[in-house]
This record gives C-alpha cells, sequence and structure tokens, in this order.
C-alpha cells in the first residue's frame, strides 16, 4: 500500500512540474507577442510568483506572475509583468518606455 502513496506522489510531482513547464513556455510566448506589438527588443523572462488557486472561470488552477525585460534603444531596460491564470494571458503591466522612431 506504502508504494502504491509513492507511486501516486511521485506521478504527481512529475505531472506538476511538466505542467508548470508548459507554463513557463506558454509566458514566453506571451511576452514574445508584447515585444513584437510594441516594436522593442525581448531580453529576458522569468517566474516571480507562482502558486494554486481559483480562477477566474472558478476552477481551481496554477497563478502564475511572470517578470519580462525589454529594451526599445538597445541601451535601457525596462521590466514589464504578464499576470497568467494556467496557460492563458488575464493582466500585463507595461511602465514608460522610450518609443523610438
Amino acid at each position: 500500500m506504502t508504494s502504491l502513496w509513492i507511486f501516486i506522489l511521485v506521478t504527481s510531482a512529475i505531472a506538476l512540474f511538466w505542467y508548470s513547464r508548459q507554463i513557463a513556455e506558454a509566458a514566453n510566448r506571451h511576452a514574445k507577442h508584447q515585444a513584437e506589438q510594441l516594436n522593442v527588443q525581448l531580453l529576458s523572462v522569468a517566474c516571480t510568483k507562482r502558486r494554486i488557486g481559483v480562477l477566474r472561470n472558478g476552477k481551481l488552477g496554477i497563478k502564475s506572475q511572470f517578470l519580462f525585460e525589454f529594451s526599445s534603444d538597445g541601451e535601457s531596460s525596462y521590466q514589464g509583468t504578464l499576470f497568467l491564470e494556467n496557460e492563458r494571458l488575464v493582466k500585463k503591466d507595461l511602465p514608460a518606455h522610450k518609443v523610438l522612431n
């Protein structure tokens, strides 16, 4: 019986890790899309917060917050924030930045 519980625990940990990687890849895609829309260079994407909670649709899921750095002129960098529920982008915070013509 204990080997069954160990198997369930290990399988759950692997599944959670795999799904968190999918969420990170989705955040990277969203950050690239934002950089293309803003016509800036994407520098990096990093997860700052991840937790299990109730999503906007009322179901249980993973809420994540990702920080992405971008540059509009190649010298200065700015940090934006992406808020995801599972793999879906629900909110973005972008700072004021230089716009080059």
